[in-house]
């Protein structure tokens, strides 16, 4: 215990440690982060999920957006197009309707989206997902959180009116089974397909590992 004290303050005095507000990898049974070794990957069958976000004020015209975890939509903030996609130019700046939480969320251009990737479009969840919480911070987005630390959905910070009481309170894969019956029962979801992805568990008890925003040390 004195060794790691007297390592971790070398460390800090020589500027190699910082503490940061960032998305890390966390397990919601042992309540603990994960460095990137101890989230170990194992290779699964999914669902890919095609959902429709309506563009406001052109009746008809949506975006559609893949993903494997739709319990997360709760939290968008912007959808993203590549500003190099001459599919989606005219949107950016304008609005589209995320569904099930119906309020209206920006189209924003940024280069993280791959035009040669699904449909080139990807919903951005800045409290959710690492690599949207580096396009939150380019573009000064909201990054509201509705997932806790036990993986229990709800409005955990900034994210007010974003939960419908139906789905507060829900473990995680409940809360996705629930939204995408919804999503089913309005229309909005297109299509539901198999996805072999990656996903990480955690290296002590195999649960899966969830993202989370939160203050954390870095070397």
């Amino acid at each position: 215990s004195h060794a790691v004290r007297e390592a971790f303050v070398r460390l800090y005095e020589r500027g190699l440690i910082y503490r940061g507000y960032r998305v890390i990898h966390w397990c919601p049974r042992c309540l603990t982060s994960l460095s990137d070794e101890e989230a170990e990957f194992n290779d699964e069958t999914g669902k890919l999920y095609h959902i429709a976000y309506p563009v406001e004020g052109q009746p008809g015209r949506s975006l559609v957006i893949a993903t494997t975890r739709p319990e997360t939509m709760l939290a968008d903030v912007a959808v993203a197009v590549n500003p190099d996609d001459d599919r989606y130019r005219d949107l950016v700046g304008k609005s589209v309707r995320l569904p099930v939480v119906e309020r209206d969320i920006p189209v924003i251009a940024d280069a993280y989206a791959d035009p040669a990737f699904g449909t080139g479009v990807v919903k951005i969840t800045p409290a959710h997902d690492a690599n949207d919480f580096e396009v939150g911070r380019r573009h000064s987005l909201a990054m509201p959180i509705v997932i806790d630390e036990h993986g229990i959905v709800r409005e955990v910070k900034d994210a007010d009116g974003r939960v419908p009481p139906d789905i507060a309170g829900l473990d995680r894969f409940e809360a996705r089974e629930r939204i995408v019956e919804r999503l089913r029962q309005s229309g909005a979801l297109q299509k539901v397909e198999p996805h072999e992805h990656a996903v990480r568990h955690c290296y002590r008890c195999d649960t899966v590992v969830e993202p989370r925003l939160s203050d954390q040390w870095f070397v």
